[in-house]
């Protein structure tokens, strides 16, 4: 059983002055991933840009790739794909399970290569003592490497309070991990850290998740938004994607995007803007619906 989802993300960016040029990098195109396929997807970019190309990058995400030479003082990217994801089993898989500390081991013996840059520091996140000294009570001697990464996924989602206005893109992991208080995208970062803290890859993973409206009430346009969350790799298995700030194996009303060391990797919109003024205002919608 499978169910196809279409996704519409649309970024305005308004100007206070003229911009000329712009050139900007979109990770906005789902992948294909064990479990998921993007059936379509389409990019329309105003002003029309002179060139668009799309390429894969290091991680294996699909990249587009938009500049614009007119002056210009908004722009607008609507992203639409169509993807099908497969129904999959909300508990843990039961093949390859090994206490935690036999799985560096492992994983050298069957792909080192591909492990080794999860395990490292990244731009937005190192390994420090504060991420150890949080990780290690879920991580006791002998216990089994998913049980202690669902355990950690927890830990996280019942100390830390969503507050979408206590940071920033910016906002160092040292202040999450003190204050406590992030989103998803901070209680991803917390995950990766404290895996790697324990000499363990982890990596981050950017998409959307298809929610629910509150009772009794329809769904409304624009209440879903990039979503993000973190993944440990256990031998013999495979990546196992965990969502802290749900506090649940992501299973199939999730649609993975992209694939990364942290958010830098992958942001859905980055670039370079040549004008004398600044953003005047952003204005980022998602729409997630069930075909």
């Amino acid at each position: 059983m499978s169910t196809r989802y279409r996704v519409v993300h649309r970024t305005q960016y308004t100007y206070a002055s003229v911009v000329n040029p712009s050139y900007s990098q979109l990770h906005l195109l789902p992948r294909d991933v064990p479990g998921q396929r993007c059936v379509s997807s389409e990019v329309v970019v105003s002003p029309r840009p002179e060139d668009y190309r799309e390429h894969v990058d290091f991680f294996g995400n699909r990249v587009g790739y938009v500049a614009i030479h007119r002056p210009h003082k908004t722009l607008t990217v609507t992203a639409t794909s169509v993807v099908e994801v497969d129904d999959r089993p909300a508990g843990l898989p039961l093949l390859g399970r090994r206490p935690w500390e036999e799985v560096p081991a492992a994983l050298r013996e069957t792909d080192p290569l591909w492990a080794a840059h999860y395990t490292l520091d990244s731009p937005l996140v190192a390994a420090s003592e504060a991420a150890r000294a949080y990780a290690e009570p879920s991580f006791p001697p002998g216990r089994d490497m998913a049980e202690a990464a669902t355990d950690l996924c927890a830990r996280i989602h019942r100390d830390f309070t969503f507050d979408a206005k206590a940071t920033t893109v910016a906002t160092p992991l040292e202040e999450v991990l003190r204050d406590r208080r992030g989103v998803c995208q901070d209680f991803a970062h917390v995950g990766i850290a404290c895996v790697r803290a324990m000499g363990l890859p982890a990596r981050y993973v950017s998409g959307y998740l298809e929610t629910d409206p509150p009772p009794g009430k329809p769904k409304l346009v624009g209440a879903d938004v990039s979503h993000a969350w973190f993944s440990v790799l256990l031998p013999e298995v495979g990546w196992l994607d965990l969502d802290p700030t749900n506090d649940q194996v992501v299973g199939s009303r999730y649609v993975v995007t992209a694939y990364g060391r942290d958010y830098q990797d992958l942001p859905p919109v980055s670039g370079v803007i040549f004008t004398e003024g600044r953003t005047k205002k952003l204005e980022v919608t998602v729409d997630v619906t069930a075909l």
